[in-house]
């Protein structure tokens, strides 16, 4: 999955809406609790079940919605939440997040932050439950995934705040992983508004990704790649570089350790221009995923 760029004003119209949340909390120090937003916003979290059939219908069943199309057709929730795969759904009329209790622990801060942001932005509410058709089409609703996952970001790394002090540190993932312990964020989420925050003007890149040098040992597929995160500049002057050629970048210098850093190395890339340029590499593994990131060190 890559991260998206959102057009210039659809990011400010989501900016004003995270701003005045986060001035009706009082504009808190970090790290953010989620519980006051619930509050502020008066917003309800359920969870539901999607591995017991019995359960997610009866869940289902019990879901009155004000739009039309669901009270029209009951099973609409349940065939978004299948179609798409979803493991949070924000409900209007209800004012409520249901969230997958399948999902781990630590992943709620973040999906509580993306639906959230579907709660207050007001061309989502209509999308959200009209015209399966049109708008619950792949392409729609990945755009309104794209604005809530930018949002999401900027609540939970309480907006600009979060470009102020992390432009103080060294860029690198000892940076990283120090934010991510004052902001209360995972990694990954870290990873991903670092280098959105800092790459306006210097290519950055990320990547989360399973262990560059260690085979998966699951029963399930799991993806090689799972997040590719460009900074604009980046994007702009490396067009042709993909997450198979960092994830190979990676395995040219990782040990195999089985937690904590893997490497680093110096390594050139060629730009859009044909020009050779040197970036710094490193990962780390927290068990879970690897961690990479690439930052452009000159000419």
């Amino acid at each position: 999955m890559k991260n998206a760029f959102l057009r210039r004003h659809t990011a400010e119209d989501i900016d004003g809406q995270i701003a005045k949340i986060l001035r009706g909390i009082g504009n808190p120090e970090p790290p953010l609790r989620i519980e006051d937003v619930r509050e502020l916003l008066r917003l309800d979290t359920k969870f539901y079940s999607s591995t017991d059939a019995g359960i997610f219908r009866e869940t289902i069943s019990r879901m009155f919605v004000g739009a039309k199309q669901v009270i029209n057709r009951p099973s609409l929730l349940g065939d978004a939440l299948t179609k798409f795969q979803l493991k949070a759904l924000w409900i209007p009329d209800h004012k409520r997040i249901l969230i997958d209790s399948s999902v781990p622990k630590i992943k709620h801060r973040w999906i509580e932050a993306h639906e959230v942001t579907h709660s207050v932005l007001p061309w989502h509410r209509d999308c959200l439950f009209g015209d399966t058709e049109q708008t619950l089409t792949p392409s729609c609703h990945e755009k309104l995934e794209d604005e809530a996952n930018f949002g999401a970001g900027r609540l939970l790394f309480l907006g600009e705040r979060f470009l102020r002090e992390s432009a103080d540190f060294t860029i690198g993932l000892d940076a990283v992983r120090a934010l991510s312990k004052r902001y209360g964020n995972t990694l990954t989420s870290t990873l991903w508004r670092f280098v959105e925050c800092l790459g306006d003007k210097r290519p950055l890149v990320g990547l989360v990704s399973v262990h560059p040098r260690r085979p998966v040992q699951s029963m399930v597929a799991v993806p090689v790649c799972r997040y590719f995160i460009r900074s604009r500049a980046f994007d702009a002057q490396f067009p042709n570089v993909n997450e198979n050629d960092v994830f190979e970048i990676a395995k040219l210098y990782c040990g195999r350790q089985s937690g904590g850093p893997l490497g680093e190395a110096q390594i050139t890339l060629t730009n859009a221009r044909a020009e050779a340029c040197a970036f710094k590499f490193e990962t780390f593994y927290n068990g879970y995923d690897a961690l990479t990131l690439g930052a452009y060190s000159e000419p």
